[in-house]
């Protein structure tokens, strides 16, 4: 598969992940995390396909243009593995959709991330509270779901808290 038909497939199914996820929280209160803000597109799909929510993002250099950006509050910049563990204890709980995009090349990095992902997230995720992530990730007490019909199976992840 060419880098660009990859690109799309990653799309498509992150797409299709927050679609299923909006609906699952539907009746679940709280915030979300977008970890990693890039170029600004699924924060932009989150504030417009949930614009009740309040969206935290996580982001080591912005550089999204500024219409594609949260306001300063809703912004938090540095190194993930610094930044995320402070802010999931302080929304411990009330944490209603984690959207995770941060996976890169470096396999060592990528099982670095999942790891500090894997032992952070679990304790900020509201009961019915849903994380997507383009990496899989193994979480104490939270549940893997099937992906929407036409998704390949590991191109994108969903788990979500019993409630």
């Amino acid at each position: 598969m060419s880098k660009l038909d990859s690109f799309i497939a990653r799309m498509q199914a992150q797409r299709a992940c927050i679609e299923r996820a909006r609906e699952w929280i539907a009746d679940v209160p709280g915030v979300i995390f977008e970890l990693g803000l890039g170029g600004g597109r699924t924060y932009d799909h989150l504030r417009e396909r949930l614009p009740e929510r309040r969206v935290i993002v996580f982001e080591r250099n912005v550089y999204a243009p500024p219409e594609l950006r949260p306001p300063p509050e809703d912004l938090v910049l540095g190194e993930i593995a610094e930044t995320l563990p402070p802010a999931a204890e302080r929304h411990r709980g009330v944490v209603a959709l984690v959207h995770s995009d941060v996976g890169s090349g470096d396999r060592s990095a990528v099982q670095a991330l999942a790891a500090l992902l894997s032992t952070t997230l679990p304790g900020a995720l509201a009961p019915g509270g849903v994380i997507l992530s383009d990496m899989a990730l193994e979480l104490a007490g939270i549940d893997e779901q099937d992906l929407p019909e036409g998704i390949a199976p590991g191109r994108y992840f969903m788990y979500r808290r019993p409630r």
